[in-house]
Order: structure tokens, then sequence, then C-alpha cells
């Protein structure tokens, strides 16, 4: 689906930029944008080279694992079905943690491996093939919410494009995605009542 809107959005830009004689302007557009595109590609991919490999030193040294016991009681809070010490609690930490740090490319890896693990713990507790859990969709719900207090990826992004200030807009990146996730755990607390209530009715 998005390929073709994507692909309507160029083919109609063409047409237009034909029809009103900017033809020259719009090939200027695309190719300065490809170079614009692969600039960033390189400053970004040193930027993550790096913080991800901090975050390797961190697993290794057992600064991640002694994170994850400080947050653990708001995993458990969150995702009350996935077991201590279990492997989807580990990705789960991670992901969270380098949200927190601002590292949404790290994350990604942590996330998908998160929901790999949580789809065995479906398997092993027997649930319906195909439907996501509780859990999932909790993760999910944390995951897109995102609280950040080192936007690092914006603040490369800023720099980037030659903002005098990059690092300003830390702390409004924290306002907006300290109350994103407040929204979120918010709403995780109101569905699990509601779904526990539903399923004592049912019995």
């Amino acid at each position: 689906m998005m390929s073709y809107l994507w692909g309507g959005m160029i083919l109609i830009g063409i047409i237009y930029g034909a029809f009103t004689g900017n033809l020259q302007a719009v090939t200027d557009a695309a190719l300065q944008s490809a170079q614009d595109a692969v600039t960033l590609c390189i400053t970004m991919m040193g930027v993550m080279s790096m913080w991800v490999g901090l975050m390797e030193i961190a697993k290794e040294s057992g600064v991640v694992e002694r994170l994850t016991r400080i947050i653990g009681p708001a995993l458990h809070f969150l995702f009350p079905k996935v077991p201590r010490g279990s492997r989807a609690e580990e990705y789960i930490s991670l992901n969270v943690i380098a949200n927190v740090l601002g590292l949404g490319w790290a994350a990604t890896p942590a996330g998908l491996n998160a929901m790999k693990e949580l789809e065995n713990l479906r398997k092993q507790q027997g649930q319906a093939e195909g439907v996501a859990t509780n859990e999932m969709c909790n993760f999910l719900i944390i995951n897109i919410s995102s609280l950040q207090l080192i936007p690092v990826n914006l603040i490369a992004y800023r720099s980037s494009y030659g903002s005098q200030n990059p690092t300003s807009i830390i702390a409004p990146a924290i306002l907006a995605t300290a109350f994103s996730t407040f929204v979120a755990i918010v709403f995780i607390v109101v569905i699990n009542r509601i779904g526990k209530k539903h399923g004592r009715a049912k019995q």
C-alpha cells in the first residue's frame, strides 16, 4: 500500500512540474534530496554505531542488568504474565532502556526479539494462534509512547542540518514523551482492568 502511495505522490509531482514548467526544478530537487539522504545516512551511521557499541558495553559490563532490576517492578506491573528473568523480560528491558536514551534505531532489534519471545510465551501458555496477547499489545503501546531523556536521533538530525542549538529539543522532547508514556500506562491499566472484569463475568 505504501509503495502505491509514495509512487502516486512522486508521479503527481512530476506531472505537476511538467505542466507548470518546473520539471527542471523537480529534477534538481530529486538529485539534491538523494545527496542529502546519503549524507544523513552516513552521519546517522556514525552516531548509531557509537551508541549501539556503548549499549553492548553496558550489557556486557552488567549495567543493563542493574537497570533492568531497577525498572523491574514497573515491567512486572505492565507485563504480569512475563516470567521474571526470562528472555522476553531481558529484551523488553533493552528496548525500554534504549528508547529512554533516545536510541530508537538501537531499540528496534531488541523490540523485534522481545516480540519473538512474547510469541514463544503465547505458544507455551496455549493461547489462540494468530491473536496478539495482552503483553504484546502492552509492549507495542509502551514502545510507541517511548519516553526519551536524551533524543539522540533528533539532536543528530538537527546538527546535520545546521541547527545553531541542536540540543534545545531536549526539554520539549522529555515533556512530550513523558506525557505520551503516562497516557500509555493509564490506557494499559484501564484496558487490563476492563479485560479482567469481562473475564470474571464470563466465568
